[in-house]
């Protein structure tokens, strides 16, 4: 198949990143870090989550962030919410977009929501109910879609299974997360066959993890199976909780410098986002996570 014209970047950085980071940047550096991204022409930015700030302090300042960002005509603004309580507290925080998230691994979702598949999928019931009738969009994540960190192998028709299922109640998009980073291009577009052959292409989006460093030719193979979405995050922050030492999602500067070098348009000016990671990782004491945020500084300098 053919490679997609332009590619939508969802940029995760806000939440899956920051979630996963130990430093805490702050309410203030947070909403600077969506305003700086909201400049580069990404047209997704998913800026917080709607959880429990006793399982995810980082995410504890969701009500001020979202009412601090400034926000971009033409750009969405989604925030995770967990069930009906997390959608009640967005919409009333004024969230447009939201998102929803399970796993493919019965042990993870346990693990990580304390629910079965089956429970996490009916407390999406009335989150999609009410987003029906508020006219907002909803996103869905399939986590583990190519390893799980407790139960090892993860069965295709499990992760095909819950994504019909998101998709049959009304997520518009489903994102299809290497939550561990284990996955290689083979395995990756074997995967995305697989979902495809269920629910549209249109309506797929990938996210891979860096642990191995396999993401980009991950994103690769799964662009050459027709997908036009791809989460990534500035800086490649968010470290993978499950793998110590792992790196966590792929760079999203890395990614749209691949897209750009294939001609694929992505609408991103990417010395800014390079800048904006470099900003980034200084407020988390280190180096920047992306190659070529790395890259284009030794450029300037030389």
């Amino acid at each position: 198949m053919a490679l997609p014209a332009s590619v939508r970047i969802v940029e995760v950085g806000p939440r899956d990143g920051l979630q996963n980071e130990k430093v805490d940047i702050g309410t203030a550096a947070k909403i600077e870090l969506i305003d700086r991204l909201s400049r580069t022409g990404l047209r997704t930015i998913e800026a917080t989550a709607f959880v429990s700030p006793k399982w995810v302090p980082q995410m504890a300042d969701a009500e001020q962030v979202l009412a601090g960002i400034t926000r971009v005509p033409g750009v969405s603004y989604p925030v995770l919410v967990p069930n009906e309580q997390g959608y009640l507290r967005a919409r009333a925080a004024g969230a447009t977009e939201v998102a929803v998230f399970t796993a493919a691994s019965e042990a993870f979702n346990r693990k990580n929501t304390n629910a079965s598949i089956a429970e996490s999928l009916e407390r999406f019931a009335p989150v999609l109910e009410r987003a029906r009738a508020d006219g907002v969009k909803v996103r869905g994540y399939v986590s583990t879609v190519l390893g799980c960190p407790y139960q090892g192998e993860v069965p295709l028709a499990e992760v095909v299974r819950v994504a019909r299922a998101l998709h049959a109640m009304g997520c518009y998009e489903i994102s299809l997360g290497d939550t561990i980073g284990v996955g290689t291009p083979g395995k990756a577009r074997a995967m995305l066959r697989a979902v495809a052959a269920e629910v549209p292409i249109e309506a797929l989006a990938v996210h891979f993890h860096d642990t191995y460093g396999q993401a980009l030719a991950n994103v690769l193979a799964c662009l050459e199976e027709g997908v036009s979405v791809v989460d990534s995050a500035v800086s490649g922050a968010g470290g993978c909780p499950y793998a110590k030492g792992a790196s966590g999602n792929v760079a999203s500067e890395d990614v749209v410098y691949m897209l750009h070098g294939l001609g694929i348009a992505t609408g991103i000016d990417l010395p800014l986002l390079a800048e904006t990671g470099r900003w980034l990782a200084g407020l988390l004491g280190r180096e920047t996570g992306s190659k070529v945020g790395r890259a284009l500084q030794g450029a300037a300098a030389s």
